[in-house]
């Protein structure tokens, strides 16, 4: 990113290279942190976030899940995420709010350790190059997702995506786009970063949320748009050799959006290419950013008249703390 650009960094909008933290961060020792990732849509009324409050509603639950006080309330962090953008003069924008434990003492469970939020905002274009038109060919990773009662899987928490590095790299390496992973129970669970779908005989199925899947926001827009469609919707537990039956398969999530899958372990996933119930739901999707699709659920915000950040903003939860008077207790536990 330019020098130039501007992240929203305890309050603060700050050039890019003075948003920085302490080398002791709990959240880069333990992975102590909670996030999101926002679209924003270059829509013919401007620029315009995809559910802006239904993310910042899953960033306080993922926080509440692991104690994190964030110190602001939900309508700051959105009003702060509008600001970046339009502060950056951004058309559309991948937008990544973070809230982790900063500096502090090194022990696992943080007694003293500070708490910074930041705010960031990125071009991003399409997630998996020309597969949201031509399909992905992924592979079933070798590894499996946590068990459930493990890692909280409907936390969007910074230390689960070491799994999903592991699924990712793991495709990459042998030639794929992406990998899909198993639950230890065999069934099929999500994608390095996507949930995902399947459509048998004309119904749209989805491991459920109890399988230990992300509650995908992207996931539940994909829901909501198949009832519009009058698509027959089952969310039950699905076999791996499912992927193999199925006339279609696409994963979907933010950075994802709708992203066809044309093969799995180089088997073509029905003809081969972007099935028609996938593609509906591609057109009613983005139809929300270009017209199309009315936007009847009041999923899009707009980023103009955005407030810029209150600079006196009372910190709470260790902002604004020093380096120095984080580290106040330095005990080191196994």
């Amino acid at each position: 990113m330019s020098e130039q650009a501007l992240i929203w960094h305890n309050g603060d909008l700050k050039p890019w290279n003075e948003a920085t933290v302490h080398v002791s961060a709990h959240a880069l020792h333990y992975g102590s942190s909670v996030f999101e990732g926002e679209r924003v849509y270059a829509t013919p009324e401007g620029a315009k976030f995809f559910r802006l409050a239904d993310h910042t509603r899953r960033l306080f639950a993922s926080a509440r899940v692991y104690s994190i006080d964030v110190g602001y309330t939900p309508a700051q962090i959105d009003a702060a995420c509008r600001s970046v953008v339009r502060a950056n003069n951004m058309p559309s924008a991948y937008v990544r709010p973070v809230v982790f434990r900063g500096a502090g003492g090194l022990g696992v469970l943080p007694t003293s350790n500070s708490v910074d939020v930041a705010i960031l905002a990125l071009p991003w274009g399409s997630y998996h190059g020309d597969a949201r038109e031509n399909g992905a060919d992924v592979c079933v990773s070798s590894w499996n997702r946590p068990a459930p009662n493990t890692f909280p899987a409907w936390a969007k928490a910074g230390g689960n995506y070491l799994n999903s590095q592991l699924i990712a790299r793991e495709a990459q390496r042998d030639g794929y786009a992406e990998g899909i992973a198993l639950g230890t129970d065999g069934m099929l669970n999500e994608g390095a970063g996507e949930n995902l779908f399947l459509v048998m005989d004309g119904v749209l199925v989805t491991p459920p949320t109890s399988a230990g899947v992300l509650v995908g926001i992207t996931r539940d827009s994909v829901l909501k748009l198949a009832h519009a469609l009058d698509i027959p919707v089952a969310e039950r537990a699905v076999p791996r050799e499912a992927l193999y039956y199925a006339d279609e398969v696409f994963m979907c999530g933010t950075a994802a959006e709708i992203t066809p899958i044309r093969s799995v372990d180089r088997t073509a996933v029905g003809d081969g290419t972007v099935g028609p119930v996938t593609r509906a739901l591609q057109d009613a999707f983005f139809g929300l950013f270009d017209g199309r699709t009315e936007d009847r659920w009041g999923w899009l915000t707009a980023v103009s008249d955005a407030p810029l950040p209150d600079q006196e903003h009372a910190r709470q939860a260790g902002h604004g703390q020093t380096p120095q008077e984080a580290q106040s207790s330095t005990e080191i536990r196994a």
